[in-house]
């Protein structure tokens, strides 16, 4: 891994761990980055170890603040509501040209969100519990236009909650007492993803390995069609697939009842139906477009009408 002076350290998703020897973070929906700073100069590495210091201008100055440090933390862009777009990052990420960057930093900037110091004034920082890390780390008093250190919280479910209330992708609890291994993946750390469900219309779908590979939905407009929301896969066994199809088969009809929106790949291959079906689906948050992240159907709701589904489920 050459450049990167370590490989930073992994969580493991599970529920979220409660008592007083756990703290909790906002979990941010970014890309991963370490930055070294000493001697004036300034290096940003990714989770991979390649060196990513072009692709973001805008955080250059970050090493005015300090003079030898290892941070650890995450670059995410956030968008007009303040939350996290990691599709709008993806256009930044692969960028290496020093011009393209300066360009796309002036228009879609990035904020460095710090959460763990590992090296200070040349001392290495990882074989320090977590509390005495952030300790160190709100002690350099960093701060700025393009970087921040998020705040950590002692009651996880509040955090959780909060999470949910700000649209942001979960939470990551911290044991007090746990030191930095480096390339693990630690139950030290767990990311608890912020999951929520909604109620969506079946507008078709489409065929795959089993006769129905994914569900096409969406939610009605006041014109009577659908605006899309996304292919859902994931959660349809052979069981619910049987209930599906006797729903769905019914009501097959030559044209979509979509508002013209569908992605030619959700669209290829598909059988439409008339909008009436109503599925449960949980998934991960939303794309900036209101596509569905990580979806998944959990029933079938023949108790609700088609025309009450709205888009907040």
């Amino acid at each position: 891994m050459p450049g990167a002076p370590l490989k930073p350290m992994l969580a493991m998703t599970g529920q979220l761990p409660v008592g007083a020897g756990w703290a909790y973070e906002f979990k941010w929906d970014g890309v991963r980055a370490l930055a070294d700073i000493s001697g004036g100069r300034q290096h940003l590495y990714a989770r991979s170890g390649v060196e990513i210091t072009a692709a973001y201008p805008e955080l250059a100055t970050l090493r005015d603040q300090v003079d030898d440090a290892l941070l650890d933390g995450e670059v995410v862009l956030l968008g007009e509501t303040g939350q996290p777009s990691f599709t709008a990052l993806a256009e930044r990420m692969h960028v290496r040209d020093r011009n393209k960057a300066a360009r796309l930093a002036a228009v879609m900037p990035v904020t460095y969100m710090i959460f763990d110091l590992l090296r200070h004034d040349g001392e290495d920082l990882t074989g320090r519990p977590y509390e005495r890390r952030r300790e160190a780390l709100d002690g350099l008093g960093l701060g700025g236009a393009r970087w921040a250190v998020p705040p950590v919280f002692s009651d996880g479910p509040a955090t959780y909650e909060a999470a949910g209330e700000h649209g942001l992708e979960g939470v990551m609890a911290k044991r007090l007492g746990a030191t930095y291994r480096a390339g693990v993946r630690s139950p030290d750390w767990v990311k608890v993803k912020l999951e929520v469900t909604g109620d969506f219309v079946v507008g078709g779908w489409r065929p795959g390995a089993r006769k129905i590979g994914g569900l096409l939905v969406g939610v009605p407009r006041p014109d009577g069609r659908l605006t899309y929301r996304g292919r859902v896969g994931g959660g349809i066994g052979a069981a619910l697939e049987r209930q599906l199809l006797a729903e769905l088969e019914p009501l097959r009809t030559a044209e979509g009842s979509f508002a013209g929106d569908v992605p030619r790949e959700d669209a290829r291959g598909a059988i439409w139906v008339t909008p009436r079906v109503v599925v449960e689906v949980k998934y991960g948050q939303r794309t900036p477009d209101g596509r569905l992240r990580f979806p998944r159907v959990l029933r079938l709701r023949p108790d609700k009408p088609a025309e009450e589904v709205d888009d907040v489920g």
